[in-house]
């Protein structure tokens, strides 16, 4: 997954024990505003697989894809999403490892609930 991180600075890390200040509360809460849609919920999950284009997505999704389009344009806006080209092929992937942990763990507590698996650490 791409890095916009400065490889001058300090390395990246998996955990960032920053106090929550307003800043870090808006863009958190950004975040899970844009994973509060079950379709763009579905698309970030389907690009945790692999990078896809809106056609692989509108399949995976079973939404159209005009609205996959406009979910697209959401998330890149976001920033949670990254493109390329591929010829005429936009190809779509997830910015970074923190998003795709978040959506892998929050598809994880969803099976607990929907499968009435016991909690767990």
């Amino acid at each position: 997954m791409a890095s916009t991180h400065d490889p001058d600075a300090t390395p990246a890390s998996l955990f960032h024990p920053a106090a929550p200040d307003t800043a870090r509360l808006d863009a958190a809460t950004n975040t899970f505003r844009m994973l509060a849609d079950p379709t763009r919920l579905h698309i970030l999950w389907t690009l945790t697989n692999a990078e896809a284009d809106v056609t692989a997505l509108t399949e995976a999704c079973g939404a159209s894809r005009t609205a996959v389009s406009q979910h697209l344009a959401k998330l890149r806006f976001t920033g949670l999403v990254d493109t390329r080209r591929e010829g005429r092929r936009v190809i779509y992937r997830i910015r970074d490892g923190h998003v795709a942990r978040l959506v892998l763990e929050g598809m994880n507590h969803a099976d607990h609930v929907v499968t009435g698996e016991p909690p767990h650490e």
